[in-house]
């Protein structure tokens, strides 16, 4: 069985990956828990990404002078306990 270090390890570089091309921002762990009975690792990850609202003309003329504004989003990994492996992502509301 993998140790919780390499399951949040595992989590933030599926992250990496996920959202290759786009600016994430402070990838921080946020929560951590073994659930024993699917025998998953359930990682919780906060980071910044790039608000998704629709661009205006002003946020347009702003982003080249680092106007870009960042929204924190969650998420949750379940990490396979065994063998390490991400089975999926999901949002985690607050």
């Amino acid at each position: 069985m993998i140790d919780v270090k390499e399951a949040v390890s595992n989590s933030i570089a599926a992250a990496k990956e996920f959202y290759a091309g786009t600016d994430v921002r402070n990838i921080m762990l946020e929560e951590v828990e073994l659930d024993e009975g699917e025998k998953v690792w359930l990682i919780t990850l906060g980071f910044f990404l790039p608000e998704s609202r629709p661009a205006t003309e002003i946020g347009q003329l702003l982003a080249p002078l680092g106007g870009i504004k960042y929204e924190k989003k969650y998420k949750i990994f379940k990490v396979n306990a065994e063998n390490g492996k991400v089975e999926s992502m999901k949002i985690r509301e607050i």
